[in-house]
Parts: C-alpha cells; structure tokens; sequence
C-alpha cells in the first residue's frame, strides 16, 4: 500500500507538505508523475509548476531525484527491497473548485493538485493520513474518501485514481445532513455565511432524490457531499464520484426571512443540479475517449456537447419537475439560454462537435474574440438536448423521450472500463423516437444553422416571441410590450474610470466598421462624456446619424465615426399558451 501524510506547519505560509511512502519503488529509478489537468475541466493547468520542493530519501540517506519534464521526477535506482519516501511541498492558493488553497482560515484540495502518482503501482491502494498542527485543532476534516479513523485524519482510497477523484475540504465549516432515497448527503458550507439551513437542505434533497429515482435506485454511492465554499462572489463547480466541489456567492444562498426564490438562489440550485448529475453522466457514462483518462496530455472528444450540453438541460428541467422552478420561471431561463446562443456570433461559426474538441485550447481560454469565433457545448449542446427530446417525444406519439435515451446510456456504459462510442446518443436516440434523425444531428452538431427550436416548442403550447433587445442589459425573456427596434453598436461594454471600455465587437457589427476594438476606451461621443448609460440612451435615441466618437486605446487617442445601425431581432421571449398547463417534457410525463 502506498501511503500519503499531508500536513501543515504554517498555513499562512499556503504550503502543504506532502510525505510519499512507497514500500516497493522500481529498482530501475522510480517514476513520479503529477496530473497536468483534473478531469471535468478540460485545460491543461500544470500543476506541478506549484511544486516549490521534493525531495527523495531511502531510510535516512538522500537519493538523488531528477526531474525529467515539468511534471516528472525520477530517482536513482535503488537496491532491491528498498523502501522511498519522497517529501515535497506544494503551494496552494487558488480560491477555485479545481486546485488547492491554504490559509489560516480554510484548507481545501483536489489530489490531482498535491499528490504524486508512482508509475506502474497507479492500481494499487493508498492511505492517506492528513495531520493538522495543535494551533489547528478545531479544524475539522470533509471528503468523501473512506475513513479508516475514528478522529477522521486517516482515509483509504482503492487505487490512485479514487484517491485523486475525492477533494477534501479542511477548517471550521458547517456541516448539514440529511437523507435522500436512503442514502447519507452531506452539504458542507465554509466561508462566512447566512443560511436557511432547512429550506437548503429541503431543496438539496427534492433534486438528489428525483435524480436517482430517474436514474433508478440504487444510488451509485454509499454517501454524498456537497463541498461548499461561500465568497463574496463566486460561482462554479466540479463533479467527482461521490462529491462536488461548488463555490457561490453568499448571497446567493437563502436567508429565513425571504419567501420568494431570488434569482441568484435559481442558480445556485441549477449549480447543484447540474453538479449531481454529473454522478451519472461523465462520472461513470464517459465518452470512450475518456476510458481511461490519461492525465499527462490533453484528451480529446467530440462529445462534450452530449455530457456538457444534456446535463446542462437537466438541471434546470429537474427544477422545475420538482416545483423548485416555476413553468414561467424555467420558460424564462430557457429563453435566456436561447437568447445567448443566438446573439453570438460564434454559434453560427463553429460547430458543436468542434467545440468540443477545440476545448481544450478554445472554451476555457476565452479572450476577446470568442463570442465571434466560439460555441457554447453547455448552452447550445443543452438546446439540442431540448429538440432531441421534443422529436423523440413527436415521433413516438410521447411514448419514449430523452429521459429514456438517458437511461439506455446508464444501462449500457455505466460500467466501469466501457465508454460511450461517438455517434452512439445518436443511434440510440433514433431507435427510441422510431424515426430518422439523422438530418436533424447533422444540422444540430456538425454545422452553424439555426435549430429548429421555435417549431417544436410552438408544437408543446409554448409561444415563441422574437424581438431586439430592450436595453444593454437585457438577456432575454418575454416582454408583454416589446420595445421597438432601436439602434446599436454591435459592442459589449463596460464602465471604466475614463468613460467606457470596449470589451468585445461583434462581427460585421457597427462598432467593428467603425474600426474599434476591445480594449479601447471610449471617452466622449459628440462630443459628450459618456458612461455606459449615457452611451446606451445615446444610441437609443439615435435616429440615423453618425456618431462621432473619441477613444484611447492604450495610450494613443483616436477618433472615430460610428453609424449606428437596428440592431437585430435575437432575443427570445416565451411563456405557455393559455389552454396549456404545462408541457410533458417539463413534468417528466
């Protein structure tokens, strides 16, 4: 058994020290290997370049240990029988769900972050001991890795892969419980926070027992945990097998005093949604790329629309199918989701299956230009989620549906070692709706059209209102009184100290005819100051003519002309038809 100890002396200091033993080393020179990348979050980040020291010794004797590339390290051959302990230490201060961070306040890391992987013994089981210094000791220690200890400090994982796959939260935290189809979950608050603890808790529970009951009991884990990290304002989260590790903003949490869902609460429970049922889908149904991960390189796939985009449709639905949602309420973030596919440009650029394979250096390396270049796989991939369900559910006369394409795929790839072959959502998709559809995948995932989505949502009693946006600021949703089209830039901004910063132009628009750029700052229009509300009523009230503008970019001012032009019609709005309760795909029917 390989055995890992991570300890802290000076957490102000955001360094953890890490102890390797390993009972039997390769002879030859042992190879150690730290991950480039934690699976579910496709960038290579290199995490060993926050390796500030290792070192490697046999008994008490120092062993020469070289490193062979920026993630590995060999040492020199040992005598047969020799047993290594390789010490090192790690700097840990990135406040996100995918690394590890380290104060005097809070601990937390993913493994693929601080634990080195012995090559060639990957399968066989490891211990951790995790030791908190005496000013630490009111810390307490949540992971979803067994416990071998009574006080909670030692952990068994079967294989370096487990050990790697449950992130491990330390400090002072909340921790709530409760039960749902049975089986123990765990919501672990950290941060400074206000909480309604049961109506969390309560709604936690709705989304964890209506996603096994669709998955079919039993749950695919002997516990759950929710590893919450509460900042002023952070949002994001990452699936593990029997966890999650989420960050929100305080505020977004619910207070006693509040009866109403507010906006940012919605999100919140679509993140732990979406979060959750990643159990399923990626954690366990893997595209066949992914089988096994290889943790040293990029690994590619043209299917992260389907893992991405499907779970990005679930989560919202699974709300509003445990009353968590209002109908309205979901119609009005579906139609957002709509509205932000079609207003970027990149959606008729690149297609699905490229943007999924193009993540890698595309999606999570965003820049000024993507929104001209770049497809969403979660928010389109979740809208042809939504039109696969809907022409299962028209051609089988609603017998079958995506939910049961889902279930096929759980039946058939759940298993460890299998992987879902590309082209198979489609095959099975097509067998369960008994029509060709073809067609329809390869306009939705291998080209830039326009998916059917007003027709087939009109078809389930779901009215369909398509206008220009009302203000910067509008992101979509049904307006009772549309405004009239009005003129625009084609730009997206923001207020800086000199006026307004030009963050991105948008292609064939105005603002790029008029040669801005991002970057630039916008300082004066006819020769007035300008905020971003002075610009947008500016342009509202535009009636044809050119704008004369002055800007700094960098440090140089420029001028320039700018002939604001009807923006166009790309905002959805929708709500249910009056005769319409709700449709079948929002109840599950």
């Amino acid at each position: 058994m390989l055995q890992y100890t991570l300890s802290i002396s000076e957490p102000h200091s955001h360094l953890f020290d890490v102890e390797l033993n390993i009972p039997d080393p390769d002879p030859s020179g042992q190879i150690l290997v730290l991950p480039v990348w934690i699976p579910g979050s496709y960038l290579i980040r290199e995490f060993a370049r926050h390796v500030v020291s290792i070192a490697a010794f046999a008994g008490d004797e120092p062993v020469v240990l070289a490193k062979l590339d920026k993630h590995r390290w060999q040492v020199a051959p040992l005598p047969d029988s020799l047993p290594l302990r390789v010490v090192y230490r790690v700097y840990a201060f990135d406040l996100s769900v995918r690394g590890a961070y380290l104060d005097q306040f809070r601990g937390f890391f993913n493994g693929t972050s601080v634990f080195l992987a012995v090559e060639g013994q990957e399968s066989i089981p490891c211990q951790l001991d995790i030791v908190l210094p005496a000013v630490l000791a009111h810390w307490r220690v949540a992971t979803g890795l067994p416990r071998l200890a009574a006080d909670g400090s030692r952990f068994l994982a079967d294989n370096y892969d487990a050990l790697i796959d449950h992130p491990v939260e330390l400090g002072d935290f909340r921790r709530l419980q409760f039960l749902a189809a049975g089986v123990p979950h765990h919501f672990v608050l950290a941060g400074r926070h206000r909480v309604d603890e049961s109506r969390l808790i309560e709604d936690a529970r709705k989304i964890c027992e209506y996603q096994i009951a669709f998955w079919g009991e039993p749950a695919p884990f002997a516990d759950y945990h929710f590893l919450t990290m509460a900042t002023g304002d952070g949002y994001g989260g990452l699936e593990h097998r029997n966890s999650t590790a989420l960050l929100c903003s305080r505020d977004d949490l619910p207070l006693a005093h509040e009866t109403a869902r507010k906006a940012g609460y919605r999100q919140f429970l679509g993140l732990v949604s979406h979060e959750y049922f990643h159990t399923w889908l990626v954690k366990r149904i893997k595209p066949a790329e992914f089988v096994p991960y290889r943790l040293d390189r990029e690994n590619y796939t043209r299917q992260l629309w389907l893992f991405e985009g499907v779970t990005s449709y679930y989560d919202d639905l699974v709300l509003v199918r445990t009353g968590l949602l209002s109908v309205q309420e979901y119609l009005n973030q579906l139609a957002q989701t709509i509205t932000a596919v079609r207003r970027n440009p990149g959606s008729r650029v690149q297609t699905l299956e490229e943007a999924s394979l193009d993540a890698w250096v595309k999606y999570y390396r965003q820049d000024e230009n993507s929104p001209n270049a770049l497809a969403s796989y979660y928010a389109k991939g979740a809208l042809v989620a939504l039109c696969t369900d809907l022409l299962i559910r028209k051609h089988s006369q609603g017998r079958q549906s995506l939910d049961d394409v889902m279930r096929a795929l759980w039946r058939l790839y759940g298993k460890p070692g299998l992987g879902v072959p590309d082209g198979e959502f489609e095959r099975l998709a097509t067998e369960l709706a008994s029509a060709n559809l073809s067609g329809f995948f390869d306009l939705a995932l291998r080209s830039g059209a326009e998916l059917p989505l007003q027709e087939l949502l009109e078809s389930e009693g779901v009215e369909w209102q398509q206008r220009p946006a009302a203000s910067a600021k509008d992101k979509g949703g049904w307006l009772d009184l549309p405004v009239p089209g009005s003129r625009g830039m084609g730009a997206r901004y923001e207020a800086a100290p000199e006026g307004v910063r030009i963050t991105h132009v948008l292609s064939a628009s105005p603002a790029e005819r008029a040669g801005l750029a991002a970057g630039d700052v916008l300082v004066a229009a006819a020769g007035l100051r300008v905020t971003p509300d002075k610009l947008d009523a500016m342009l509202a009230a535009n009636q044809g003519e050119a704008l004369h503008l002055h800007a700094f970019r960098r440090d140089e001012l420029i001028e320039s002309h700018l002939e604001p032009c009807f923006m166009p019609a790309n905002h959805v709005g929708l709500r249910l038809k009056p005769s319409i309760s709700a449709p079948d795909f929002m109840t599950g029917g």
